[in-house]
């Protein structure tokens, strides 16, 4: 089994502190005259700061800290669009800044590429050659100069709202409200010796895999197909791109991944909603539309503080083909909020806001709508 690479922080210094540096300059977050240089290059504070700033701008954990994630991500956004041969390759993907302003500037002009997401995927090559076909070139799916070329002499088609969430809107449509038939992934967070945040006698695993379980029963009354990525046993623990594998691997509409939080302070409190993206050009419409229904029942059903609805490109949240939602209920570390989550009947209304949120997914016609905090599960069910 390999190690996980290091991670590199404030005081740290060699020739990997260099290179973060230099790829800190080139995607234009730290000035060159704060640039470190050399084999005892140092991790400075101004370091540090473009490192948050970065992670901010790109939908990351915001801890200053240069870990797989960020590396991976500064690695990503040195790429700029005609730098490389574009292309599928399902043994290694490519990824990067240059395959998401490919994606936009398809997407703008018609060609439907399901999520601006920089990766190069088969739905993105599908795309490129529906591009090709219709600009006169070798339909190949490999995106090179005659294609580059192309694409800059070339005006977007689409207009009168984002592609994706005009995309978004018909697919809803045509899936109809009713449950029965649909499918959906719950990643229960953490999971065997991870047990992610702990305090006042509870563990995170323990309690998102409790939610899990009565939201599944709730889902599955209504004739949903529900998978977990935990399965059946509390303590199997896998990843989170090992997670997206796995629903990737069903033909599930949607992954809901449940979690709770604990940090030193113990005042912070509340409910937040996370989905797939980083900004408005890039991300998923429906994964968006699902954390902010799902986070305005939690509130409204669970009177939890309202912690907002964010956009994160967390593995799970990118790497799923359907759209993702992270729920964060609650802070174990406060006192109100871990009181409440270890109460099973708060649970229950936990899961109920859940499903409902679910539910109210699909009305995409205001009238039929109940609206937030309106609708009642049981008579969902009695209607399936």
């Amino acid at each position: 089994m390999t190690s996980s690479p290091p991670a590199f922080r404030l005081g740290d210094a060699g020739p990997a502190v260099a290179e973060i540096a230099r790829q800190l300059v080139v995607v234009g977050v730290l000035d060159q005259a704060d640039q470190p240089t050399g084999d005892q290059a140092s991790f400075t504070p101004a370091m540090e700061r473009a490192v948050r700033q970065f992670q901010q701008d790109r939908g990351l954990t915001i801890d200053g800290v240069v870990g797989p994630a960020t590396y991976r991500v500064l690695d990503e956004a040195r790429w700029r669009l005609g730098d490389r041969l574009l292309f599928h390759d399902p043994s290694r993907r490519m990824i990067g800044d240059d395959i998401l302003a490919l994606q936009r500037r398809l997407a703008e002009m018609g060609f439907d590429v399901v999520r601006i997401d920089g990766v190069y995927g088969p739905v993105t090559e599908q795309a490129v050659r529906e591009f090709q076909r219709n600009v006169g070139l070798p339909a190949d799916g490999t995106c090179g100069p005659a294609s580059f070329k192309a694409l800059r002499r070339l005006s977007p088609l689409v207009t009168g709202g984002s592609p994706a969430a005009l995309r978004t809107h018909e697919a809803l449509r045509a899936a109809g409200p009713r449950l029965a038939g649909k499918g959906v992934v719950l990643d229960p967070g953490h999971g065997g010796p991870d047990h992610g945040a702990q305090a006042a006698g509870l563990r995170e695993c323990d309690v998102a895999y409790d939610i899990a379980d009565r939201l599944e029963g709730r889902l599955a009354a209504t004739g949903v197909r529900v998978w977990l990525t935990r399965g059946a046993h509390p303590d199997h623990a896998v990843d989170e791109r090992a997670r997206a594998a796995f629903a990737n691997t069903t033909d599930a509409d949607l992954v809901i991944s449940l979690h709770c939080d604990a940090v030193p302070d113990p005042s912070p409190n509340g409910v937040a909603s996370y989905y797939f993206g980083r900004n408005e050009a890039m991300g998923s419409a429906m994964g968006h539309r699902l954390a902010g229904l799902v986070q305005h029942e939690i509130v409204a059903r669970a009177h939890l503080l309202d912690c907002g609805v964010h956009p994160k490109t967390w593995d799970l949240l990118r790497y799923t083909k359907m759209p993702a939602v992270r729920v964060e209920v609650g802070y174990l570390s406060n006192r109100e909020d871990a009181t409440r989550l270890a109460d099973p009947n708060f649970r229950d209304v936990v899961a109920e806001s859940i499903a409902v949120g679910f539910q109210r997914l699909y009305f995409t016609d205001d009238e039929q709508d109940p609206g937030t905090g309106a609708l009642n599960w049981r008579d969902v069910v009695a209607s399936g």
